[in-house]
């Protein structure tokens, strides 16, 4: 019996290991079971149902490659929101010695000194040149 299971999962997805996808697709559907015993909604449970067969079809699929695929665009997705938090928690850190704006040119954010004044900033990126005015 255990010959045919491996037999059976051999190629499969499954013999992966779980990835951060499939333990997003387990603690959301647990989550919604969890609301859905005091909602009572059955469309709740419909989402359900659809993340429970989703997350076996990945389990078995022997389409390997499609499901690293998947997962590392939420790994993309989760470091993109990481980096904007990180971005923002450092901007709201440093707001008294320096000041961020966009060049009006390439839309790159640029992190310059706090000094009162109007200056002229050259991109980095883009080499043009535009003017920033810094009132205190």
């Amino acid at each position: 019996m255990m010959y045919r299971l491996r037999q059976f999962l051999y190629g499969r997805y499954i013999t992966y290991g779980s990835d951060l996808l499939s333990k997003v697709l387990i603690f959301t559907c647990l989550a919604l079971a969890i609301a859905n015993l005091f909602l009572r909604l059955v469309f709740v449970q419909l989402i359900e149902y659809a993340l429970v067969v989703y997350f076996v079809y990945r389990l078995m699929s022997k389409n390997i490659s499609k499901r690293q695929n998947e997962n590392q665009k939420l790994l993309n997705f989760i470091n993109k929101l990481k980096g904007k938090k990180e971005f923002a928690e450092r901007k709201q850190k440093e707001r008294q010695t320096h000041i961020y704006k966009t060049c009006p040119f390439c839309s790159v954010t640029l992190r310059l000194k706090r000094i009162k004044g109007e200056h002229n900033v050259i991109c980095p990126r883009c080499k043009n040149s535009f003017k920033v005015t810094v009132k205190r």
